[in-house]
């Protein structure tokens, strides 16, 4: 989102989809994922929703659930977006690779530049990369391999693109996000510690940090709405999720805070990021 000099951009539209009664059930989300309160999972998604619409003045898309992808809420998986072009991921998991279908045809009639990953010894899932509006992390992680990240590389050869090795469980996004322009936010954890390092490390450009004491805290959405005079949003864990972290965000200035609540799709692996697609572009006429 964003080009040189613009920092993350302004944003016009966002993408979700609905969630799906199969992801109510365990076995059909996937083995050892918990059963889901279905009703508690569609409120929070349908909040979120609210509130890029509503309150961040963007123009929501929403896909329709799609039975057979219990996981296909978790879009910002399938796509990393940048200016007009999206790259289509090539997710780890086999199972969830058609959910890239849907995404790639709502993309493609918003008019971008759709870029497809052939090599099939890639794979890349869209949490794992973090873009700062002045450049690329990818975090290497069960998910996403070297060659996913050579290929973010290829795509978007105007911004330099770093790895970050990723350990444990957890998606680059999942450890760290942008609190703002300049400011990095990062859980407490070894894992999102050592991902900030490295991350310091490859860099020519000054981050400001911030700790947070929940990982999952830092998985949050830094936005610039399209509306003139609007100041940025900061969409974060909120509504009685990670109390631990409320305080801890407050020291961030410029910003205003959004809350939403996703504790029941967290159940499913969900983060905040992985739960629509931002887009800075309009659609071609």
């Amino acid at each position: 989102m964003g080009t040189p000099g613009e920092g993350l951009g302004r944003c016009s539209h966002a993408l979700i989809r609905g969630v799906p009664e199969s992801l109510a059930s365990g076995e059909g989300a996937g083995a050892g994922l918990p059963a889901l309160d279905l009703a508690k999972a569609q409120r929070e998604h349908g909040v979120l929703g609210g509130k890029l619409r509503q309150r961040l003045g963007l123009q929501l898309l929403e896909l329709p659930p799609e039975e057979s992808l219990p996981l296909g809420p978790l879009l910002g998986d399938t796509a990393v977006i940048q200016g007009d072009t999206a790259l289509i991921t090539r997710p780890w998991s086999p199972a969830r690779r058609p959910e890239v279908d849907g995404v790639r045809k709502a993309l493609q009639d918003l008019g971008l530049r759709i870029v497809e990953i052939g090599d099939q010894n890639a794979t890349l899932d869209g949490t794992d990369v973090l873009f700062t509006g002045r450049e690329f992390f990818v975090g290497l992680s069960k998910w996403t391999n070297h060659r996913g990240a050579e290929i973010v590389a290829d795509t978007f050869r105007d911004f330099a693109v770093s790895t970050v090795p990723v350990s444990g469980p957890s998606h680059l996004r999942g450890l760290c996000g942008m609190g703002g322009p300049r400011t990095v936010v990062a859980g407490s954890s070894d894992a999102a510690q050592k991902a900030v390092r490295a991350m310091a490390v490859l860099t020519d450009h000054p981050y400001a940090s911030l700790t947070l004491p929940d990982d999952a805290a830092a998985d949050c959405l830094f936005l610039r709405p399209g509306l003139p005079g609007v100041p940025p949003f900061l969409l974060h864990r909120g509504g009685g999720d990670l109390p631990n972290s409320q305080e801890a965000l407050q020291k961030l200035s410029d910003v205003t805070l959004v809350p939403v609540s996703c504790s029941e799709l967290e159940k499913a692996g969900a983060g905040l990021s992985s739960l629509c697609l931002v887009l800075s572009t309009r659609p071609h006429s």
